[in-house]
């Protein structure tokens, strides 16, 4: 088995579903599933209880979303400790396909650095990768096996339709 580098990115929707519907994937043949996700927390979306109803296993490592908090200090260290966590999970052995929900924010948002989520890729390379959100750096983009942009066509938001549960998020 090669272990790969998956990116999800682009502006369009669809990034982390398209990572979330991989993971069920997995874990409904058999493979150890782990998600960590670098931006939400402290609020229990619709995926974090699926996941914990079925036994995939979830972790919010972020403080929630973080543009206006003028003290981005909190949500750095928030972000660190996630990639501490997810090198450690990485190495463990326990997985075999690990999802890091959101980390490209963490890099755009200036949560963590690029020399950070890169050193992820220097890793056990029996555990597939998935990075997710808008932007990825290109070096990113060019030491994956698989990346996938989401190109916004159309939103609701753009009509006044506000984000709704089960849906957005």
């Amino acid at each position: 088995m090669k272990a790969l580098t998956i990116v999800h990115t682009g502006n369009g929707k669809g990034k982390s579903t398209a990572a979330f519907g991989l993971a069920l994937r997995a874990w409904g043949d058999g493979l150890r599933v782990l998600i960590l996700q670098f931006i939400k927390g402290q609020k229990k979306s619709g995926e974090l209880i699926a996941c914990e109803k079925i036994g995939i296993a979830i972790r919010q490592l972020g403080l929630g979303f973080s543009i206006g908090d003028e003290d981005q200090s909190k949500h750095r260290e928030a972000a660190r400790s996630a990639i501490d966590v997810a090198r450690d999970e990485i190495d463990s052995g326990n997985w075999d396909l690990i999802v890091l929900d959101e980390i490209n924010y963490a890099l755009k948002f200036d949560l963590i650095s690029k020399e950070d989520l890169l050193s992820l890729l220097n890793r056990n390379s029996e555990v597939h990768l998935v990075f997710t959100g808008r932007d990825a750096c290109e070096e990113l983009i060019e030491r994956a096996d698989l990346v996938t942009e989401m190109k916004l066509v159309k939103h609701p938001f753009d009509k006044g339709i506000k984000a709704q549960i089960g849906i957005e998020f």
